[in-house]
């Protein structure tokens, strides 16, 4: 594992050795908290060789879920691929601004691995979800998500383009759609440029145009008493704000991640 650590340092990976823990627990199977009672010589060649192979298709910057095949969100393990954007930490901040209050309907415009409209169905265990997505593998990963997740019967995924496929009046509409411009992308980690589905990171443009979509057609689509709650960027709060109150909106309201930076807008009472 030393010499793994070594190999990831040399390629630039962030945290190397928790990198080379991780991958050596998959490799032999075993909690990754035992990695450490390994001596170098129990490790039988087979494991080895899948261990080598992992350490190098790290180095190149793959992600370690796509090469385990899973990542941890809210307490619960999502199946993800390069098909999907990874579940990240930034985004629980929507999930507990959503379950602040009741509702009974949910859309999830944009569901990737499903992590979003799947996990807030299996905190609220009465909910109905609807789940879009442009992307037909996305919708296939988001299934696979929900069976694992016994959400299945509560949840509809259709493929489409933002409200295009959506029928109905919903409490809560969720997105975390894609916000980084395209100046961004190429400033971006090699993690998320060159492993992660380009259409979920960036409109190729200013990094808004979804949040156009939203504040203009979101209204007709949520109960009188209905919120909308979008992930931004860290810096885009001010911007989101205004696309929301120049469209009619009454109230919104920019939410703090845990780090204290601008996360989620939450909007509601549309003109």
């Amino acid at each position: 594992m030393v010499a793994a650590t070594a190999r990831l340092r040399a390629a630039g990976v962030p945290d190397p050795a928790r990198d080379a823990r991780v991958l050596l627990a998959h490799a032999a199977q075993v909690d990754a908290a035992r990695v450490t009672l390994i001596a170098p010589e129990d490790i039988a060649p087979d494991i080895a060789d899948r261990y080598d192979h992992l350490i190098a298709l790290r180095a190149v910057r793959v992600p370690v879920s796509h090469l385990i095949g899973q990542r941890e969100f809210y307490g619960r393990a999502f199946k993800v691929s390069s098909d999907v954007l990874d579940p990240r930490p930034e985004s629980e901040t929507l999930i507990e601004a959503a379950l602040t209050e009741d509702f009974g309907r949910v859309l999830d415009l944009g569901i990737g691995s499903g992590c979003l409209l799947i996990t807030l169905l299996a905190e609220r265990t009465e909910a109905q979800g609807v789940g879009v997505d442009l992307s037909e593998a996305a919708c296939l990963q988001a299934s696979a998500n929900a069976v694992l997740h016994d959400v299945a019967a509560r949840a509809t995924i259709r493929q489409g383009d933002w409200f295009d496929p959506v029928e109905g009046r919903f409490d809560l509409i969720v997105a975390n759609p894609p916000y980084l411009s395209a100046f961004e992308m190429e400033e971006i980690a090699p993690e998320l440029r060159d492993h992660e589905p380009r259409m979920a990171l960036t409109d190729e443009g200013d990094g808004l145009t979804a949040y156009r979509t939203i504040a203009d057609e979101a209204g007709s689509y949520l109960t009188a008493q209905g919120r909308v709650l979008c992930e931004i960027g860290w810096q885009q709060g001010p911007d989101v704000r205004a696309i929301f109150e120049s469209g009619g909106w009454g109230t919104v309201d920019v939410l703090p991640d845990l780090d204290g930076r601008d996360r989620v807008v939450l909007a509601r009472n549309p003109a």
